[in-house]
C-alpha cells in the first residue's frame, strides 16, 4: 500500500524520546514494515533527542512524521527551533556526542534538512525493499 502518512507530536522533553522509538515501530508493525523498525526508531531516536537538546526552551512539541510514498519510508522529525539547521561533523573521537547524523547518514538511503515557517524538519528514507535500489 503506498501514500500513507501518520503524524505524532511528543513532548519536548527526554522522557518523549522513548516514546517516539515505540510509537515508530507501532506504526511500521501496523503497515507491514517491520523490517524497517530497527533502523527507523533508530533514526528517530537520534533527531528527536537532537530535538530535545537543541530546541529546548524554543517550542513545546516536535513532531515524528512517517510516510510511505512510492517503495519509501520517509522518516521525519520537526521541531520549531530555526536559527541552527543540523550539519554532519566529524565527532571527537573523545567525545560522547556529535554522532547523531552520521548514524542517521549510515542507516538511511539519504537525508535532509529543510526549513519550515517555524522551525526545521530533517527527514530520512529508507527503501521499503531494503535489498532493491536506494531511492
Amino acid at each position: 500500500m503506498s501514500g500513507r502518512t501518520y503524524i505524532q507530536r511528543f513532548r519536548l522533553r527526554k522522557d518523549a524520546v522513548p516514546s517516539a522509538r515505540e510509537h515508530v515501530r507501532s506504526i511500521l508493525t501496523l503497515w507491514l514494515l517491520g523490517e524497517l523498525a530497527d533502523d527507523a526508531e533508530s533514526i528517530v531516536s537520534e533527531l528527536a533527542a537532537n530535538a530535545v537538546v537543541h530546541a529546548k526552551g524554543i517550542g513545546e512539541f516536535f513532531e515524528v512524521g512517517l510516510r510511505r510514498r512510492d517503495g519509501v519510508l520517509i522518516v521525519e522529525v520537526s521541531d520549531s527551533f530555526q536559527w541552527w539547521m543540523p550539519e554532519k561533523v566529524d565527532a571527537d573521537p573523545d567525545g560522547i556526542d556529535g554522532r547523531g547524523l552520521v548514524i542517521v547518514e549510515g542507516l538511511s538511503d539519504k537525508w535532509g534538512v529543510r526549513p519550515r515557517e517555524a522551525g526545521k524538519t530533517v527527514w530520512a528514507h529508507l527503501a521499503t525493499n531494503r535489498g532493491g535500489a536506494a531511492c
